[in-house]
């Protein structure tokens, strides 16, 4: 189910009427009268929320002679609301484009001519910071506390706050006085 779909079944589902229907074609499937006799709602009111339960796709039809026969369609409801949220988000590519562009934004503002101005006071930013000074670094190789103070100078003076904060965001690894990239 993607996620315009699920959208548009919640919606379908946030009506009194439309949640009695449903339960009334869980027993049995129906046609128009037999709901309006179940529910005493005029028939057009019960074909009205019956094409808005079709068009979500909560319900199915199919003809018997000269009635159009009512039936909840299972498979919709067999989706679990994680896996709905697991699905891959339509405006996903367009989120990504937010983050990079504000990635950048904040680079810019604190890089000049590769070397960092001042560290941002606000995690998100010293994240983004400390991620783009964590490029430095090559995966899989150790470094004594030395090697790191020195690549970390390149950027900053303060290169202690700067190991230490990669160490709390897990960017680099310390153990036995031995760091690696995380």
């Amino acid at each position: 189910m993607t996620e315009l779909q699920a959208i548009g079944l919640f919606k379908c589902l946030a009506d009194k009427s439309r949640i009695q229907i449903l339960k009334s074609l869980m027993t049995e499937d129906m046609y128009v009268e037999r709901l309006s006799e179940r529910l005493n709602l005029t028939p057009a009111t019960i074909s009205f929320h019956l094409k808005k339960l079709v068009e979500a796709g909560a319900v199915k039809s199919r003809k018997e002679q000269y009635y159009t026969i009512y039936a909840i369609n299972g498979d919709v409801f067999n989706v679990s609301i994680l896996d709905i949220l697991k699905e891959q988000s339509e405006e996903k590519q367009l989120l990504d484009e937010r983050d990079e562009a504000y990635r950048r934004k904040v680079i810019e503002a604190f890089f000049e001519y590769g070397k960092l101005k001042s560290i941002p006071s606000q995690r998100k930013k010293e994240l983004i910071v400390l991620k783009e000074i964590a490029k430095a670094f090559e995966p899989g190789r150790d470094y004594t506390e030395r090697e790191v103070n020195l690549v970390i100078a390149e950027y900053h003076d303060d290169f202690c706050t700067i190991r230490r904060d990669m160490i709390v965001e897990r960017l680099l690894t310390r153990e036995n006085g031995i760091y690696r990239k995380a």
